[in-house]
């Protein structure tokens, strides 16, 4: 299935593909893993790093499980075991940006549908997630950093 290019793909390197030849939106999650037709809003890698460097005020939540999030993590996040956590810990105004692991993961992609369908309205997804940050040589936390 062919989708639009996002503009992440018009960059210095030209137009990408993930599957093929046809050009793809690397920021949203093929359609088997996009739990739903709207488009998902999205957060690049440099706009979530110049948040996190200004300190801005807003919820980064790790979708994968305790174990994943007790490994390695992005600085900053939280994590939550069950959805009645997730909605007592971030309110509907907040900003929030969730991610797991890549961009076809459904974890981030289940809870940021979640959450606009319960009418949060400042929520986005880091698609890149996890395996994106971290070859970019960003921080990280956790417990296995460095473990051979």
């Amino acid at each position: 299935m062919e989708r639009p290019m996002s503009r992440t793909e018009h960059g210095s390197r030209g137009p990408s593909s993930r599957w093929g030849d046809n050009p793809v939106d690397v920021d949203q999650p093929r359609s088997s893993a996009a739990l739903g037709l709207e488009p998902i809003k999205t957060i690049s890698r440099d706009e979530l790093k110049a948040k996190l460097d200004r300190s801005d005020a807003f919820k980064l939540i790790m979708a994968l499980n305790r174990w994943a999030f007790d490994a390695k993590h992005i600085p900053g996040s939280i994590h939550v075991d069950t959805p009645d956590e997730l909605y007592r810990v971030v309110r509907p105004d907040e900003d929030v940006v969730v991610y797991c692991s890549n961009v076809d993961c459904l974890s981030s992609v289940a809870m940021y549908r979640d959450l606009v369908r319960r009418g949060y309205s400042n929520v986005r997804r880091y698609s890149g997630g996890l395996l994106d940050w971290e070859d970019a040589g960003l921080p990280l936390e956790g417990e296995f950093l460095g473990t051979p």
